[in-house]
């Protein structure tokens, strides 16, 4: 089978003998990495798909998404063959919801198969409009300060220029994306759904993971994990993965 280019994806191992793929999207600035670990933690039934966007890490030289309807569409066009081989679930944290998300009613729209489940980890229901101020426009200094309280990016990276002057434009990007998507009407999806938080999260509360529950007409559960926005780093990230393992693979549990 042809394949799309292998910079879509990073940190993967074929898994020839894969009963479900799992395509991971990230959260605004990250890329593939944060997923490295999944591919040697999850069993070899689960192909591991850590999606690399543009703009960052091996893919630095290109130009990131400001929006989620192109990402998607052209994510979706160059791996249509991805999605009819082998049953597929889709995970997005933050940002990678929205992906999940929208890239989910793309397959619908274009009658490709749906995914298994949906995990959407850390971001409140699409439908839901921002409470915070949008920082995608803000001039330089006050744009790092808004990311040093945001707590995601580390306090060594905001203080060098030059990784800064790197991923700076990305982080934007992202945020522009986030910040000016605004959810289409149209009819709830037929897929399980699995929403996630952490509970000291101040942007996603618990009602909104359960207000996710009505862009789906299959089964829905919510659950929040101890820890804060970035829940899947911590030590709650093993019970996460363990939880994603019994939901595709339920003969493991």
């Amino acid at each position: 089978m042809t394949r799309s280019k292998p910079s879509w994806f990073s940190h993967r191992q074929p898994r020839p003998q894969a009963e479900v793929r799992l395509f991971c999207f990230p959260y605004a600035g990250g890329g593939a990495s944060i997923f490295r670990l999944w591919p040697q933690e999850l069993p070899a039934a689960i192909d591991v798909c850590p999606v690399q966007l543009p703009g960052r890490e091996n893919r630095i030289q290109e130009s990131p998404y400001r929006s989620v309807e192109p990402l998607v569409e052209d994510f979706g066009e160059r791996h249509r063959s991805w999605f009819t081989d082998l049953p597929f679930a889709f995970f997005g944290h933050s940002m990678g919801t929205l992906i999940a998300f929208e890239l989910s009613r793309w397959l619908r729209r274009q009658q490709l198969p749906a995914p298994r489940h949906l995990f959407m980890s850390a971001h409140r229901a699409p439908h839901q409009p921002l409470r915070e101020e949008a920082i995608h426009d803000l001039p330089p200094e006050e744009f790092r300060d808004r990311l040093r309280r945001l707590n995601g990016t580390p306090e060594e990276v905001l203080q060098h220029p030059e990784l800064m002057e790197l991923l700076e434009p990305v982080l934007r990007a992202d945020f522009a994306l986030n910040e000016t998507y605004r959810c289409a009407p149209d009819a709830a999806l037929d897929i399980p759904m699995s929403a996630f938080g952490g509970v000291t999260d101040g942007d996603v509360t618990a009602d909104d993971l359960e207000a996710w529950r009505q862009h789906t007409r299959g089964a829905f559960s919510s659950r929040q994990f101890p820890g804060d926005h970035f829940f899947l780093h911590g030590p709650e990230g093993a019970n996460l993965r363990r939880l994603v393992v019994e939901t595709l693979l339920p003969s493991s549990s």
